[in-house]
């Protein structure tokens, strides 16, 4: 089995400048089931199979959340079916996240609000010893005020059975 394992993020990664301060980040690594696709590519195959109790979780946040004045982010499975990844502009929406930056080897989504900003990076390299693809997707998050904080105390452990079952999926056929 292709099992997902916890990694530091790459030194290559673009997201290595935005993890100077920030409040928590985590990296998680698998070998790609489909190697040939490209890092957004990866990353809209797995969303668009996203389970439905993680959509329900992102449900109750976008309930809970518009209390306090959250934004409704959506779910993540909110990937327009029939867009296939090439298609996708900077600014683009991709589920719950913007797509800030686009690399031969490496994406970067996120969003921004009152609270927080988070960005993911799903990056690419072949292992230049096995010839093995393999795919980190790293989160990084900066938060911006007691809110952040109160709102990362249920996410964060949450947060690590999420990241490891999306890594997880992209190793999976």
């Amino acid at each position: 089995m292709n099992v997902a394992v916890k990694t530091s993020p790459p030194t290559q990664s673009c997201v290595q400048s935005r993890i100077a301060g920030a409040y928590f980040y985590d990296a998680w690594q698998v070998n790609a089931a489909y190697p040939e696709l490209e890092p957004l590519e990866q990353y809209i195959r797995v969303m668009q199979d996203t389970p439905k109790w993680l959509d329900g979780l992102m449900r109750l946040r976008n309930l809970i959340g518009g209390i306090v004045g959250l934004k409704d982010l959506g779910v993540f499975s909110a990937i327009e079916p029939n867009k296939a990844g090439a298609s996708y502009s900077i600014g683009d929406r991709v589920g719950i996240f913007t797509l800030l930056e686009r690399h031969a080897h490496e994406v970067l989504l996120g969003d921004e609000d009152k609270h927080l900003s988070v960005v993911v990076a799903v990056y690419m390299e072949e292992d230049s010893v096995s010839g093995v693809t393999k795919v980190t997707i790293t989160t990084c998050v900066h938060i911006k005020n007691c809110l952040g904080k109160l709102y990362m105390l249920p996410v964060t452990p949450v947060h690590h059975q999420v990241a490891r079952r999306i890594t997880q999926a992209i190793g999976q056929v």
